[in-house]
């Protein structure tokens, strides 16, 4: 069934999106989430609508574009953000959030789809390309952040990285460990359960009472 995404969702699409899912994923667990809405005629009308409008606001020729990423590129969107130990986010940065950064900051409207750029889920330092027009491309600088801490220098964020890279091969082999000793138990279990009960053949003779005349 089609739906439309009210927020971004990994893997699926970002916000306003119309995408098709099966009929039980939506209805278990996007739109009881309100991460979605069924995507009625009415919707996808309006959406059309918002899309034509918003692309009112792009660069109409290569030098409004040059203008709009000269001016891009001088920026730097910061984001403060909830994270762990290693930098690990609780939560994450996506397209939507820099388009609409940009927009409340700069307003500047851009089209999220036409930033290329993977969801972000750890605090650092990151070049986002966005193509403003047909070959005139701007170098968005985003820097995030632990919220209210100022960017740990490179090295120390590669040994964050590092940490947390060790941290997840370390759960992922004992949780193979744990599989494989659940899967020899399971397996001990069916041995005992296939191994045939004895019968009255299998049994000692009665042992006869001795002659006592």
């Amino acid at each position: 069934m089609e739906v439309i995404l009210k927020s971004d969702v990994d893997k699926l699409g970002l916000r306003g999106e119309v995408v098709n899912v099966a009929r039980g994923y939506a209805r278990n667990f996007l739109l009881p989430r309100g991460l979605a809405e069924v995507a009625t005629p009415g919707l996808v009308k309006e959406l059309e609508k918002r899309d034509a409008q918003r692309a009112r606001h792009e660069a109409k020729s290569v030098d409004e574009a040059r203008a709009i990423a000269a001016r891009l590129e001088k920026l730097e969107l910061r984001f403060d953000v909830n994270a762990g130990p290693t930098g690990a986010l609780f939560g994450s940065v996506t397209a939507t959030n820099v388009a609409d950064r940009l927009w409340e900051q700069e307003k500047v409207r851009v089209d999220r789809r036409k930033l290329e750029m993977e969801t972000i889920k750890r605090i650092g330092r990151y070049t986002v390309p966005f193509e403003v027009f047909t070959d005139v491309v701007a170098e968005l600088k985003v820097v995030v952040a632990p919220e209210g801490e100022e960017l740990p220098p490179e090295a120390e964020l590669a040994e964050l990285e590092a940490q947390e890279q060790a941290a997840q091969e370390a759960d992922a082999e004992a949780a193979e460990v744990e599989h494989a000793e659940a899967e020899a138990a399971v397996e001990e279990v069916v041995q005992a359960d296939d191994e045939p009960e004895p019968s009255e053949a299998d049994e000692p003779a009665d042992e006869p009472a001795p002659d006592e005349s």
